[in-house]
């Protein structure tokens, strides 16, 4: 088996941080480096089609974003329903499957309607772009945790099965593009034997060839999982 075949990646995950700097560097308003940084996913969404990737999971939105100011959240919000009002045909006629993580109930009635239709459409697709929404990872671990231990099993197995991702291929490879290098309070335990790839890359400026050459750069990567 070829290097490339060995380590073909799955599932991947993406911090998509710095829109603000984006817009900041531009003398623009932030809502505008938003804008710019939904185009990214839109693009790179499509690029999926001519990708064996299974899994795209993307961090839209965390638990603790609604600690910014109220103005900026607004308009996360307004662009979400453009979003899925705009793609959903798109997803759907592109087989498609979407998946949110994270405690999406708890956003607006209008939102989690869409939501909860969009995923009714689109469960029929054979490739997964996975959203987390009103996610955090910590808060994620916690509540697995009280299932597993109300089922009367606490071990790795029975926690995973609680998680958000449990359907999810395992975590390959996650990538946070804007040069910092954390996880934020995202997919903490998943990413336990993960690769990882920090881009000095704004996220609005990421393109699918840079997704693209991530995958290359995990192809060639050596996996030991603790061991030699």
């Amino acid at each position: 088996m070829s290097s490339n075949e060995k380590n073909r990646a799955r599932h991947v995950a993406i911090i998509m941080d710095g829109n603000g700097r984006w817009a900041k560097r531009r003398r623009l308003p932030r809502v505008v480096g938003h804008q710019r940084g939904v185009e990214a996913v839109r693009k790179l969404v499509r690029s999926l089609k001519n990708s064996d990737l299974e899994c795209l999971t993307l961090y839209a939105f965390s638990s603790e974003n609604w600690k910014r100011p109220e103005d900026e959240v607004s308009d996360l919000m307004n662009m979400l329903r453009k979003f899925i009002v705009s793609d959903l045909e798109e997803f759907v006629a592109n087989g498609v499957r979407l998946k949110i993580i994270g405690d999406y109930q708890a956003l607006a009635s209008d939102i989690v309607d869409l939501l909860e239709d969009a995923l009714t459409r689109t469960a029929g697709g054979t490739r997964t772009v996975a959203v987390a929404l009103n996610y955090g990872s910590q808060q994620e671990i916690i509540r697995a945790a009280r299932l597993a231990a109300a089922a009367g099993e606490i071990s790795n197995e029975a926690l995973e099965q609680h998680l958000f991702t449990h359907e999810l291929p395992p975590l390959d490879l996650l990538i946070r593009t804007s040069g910092e290098i954390r996880l934020s309070n995202f997919l903490l335990w998943q990413a336990a034997y993960a690769e990882m790839l920090f881009l000095d890359v704004l996220w609005p400026d990421f393109t699918p060839e840079h997704l693209a050459e991530a995958l290359d750069n995990f192809a060639n990567r050596e996996r030991r999982y603790g061991g030699r």
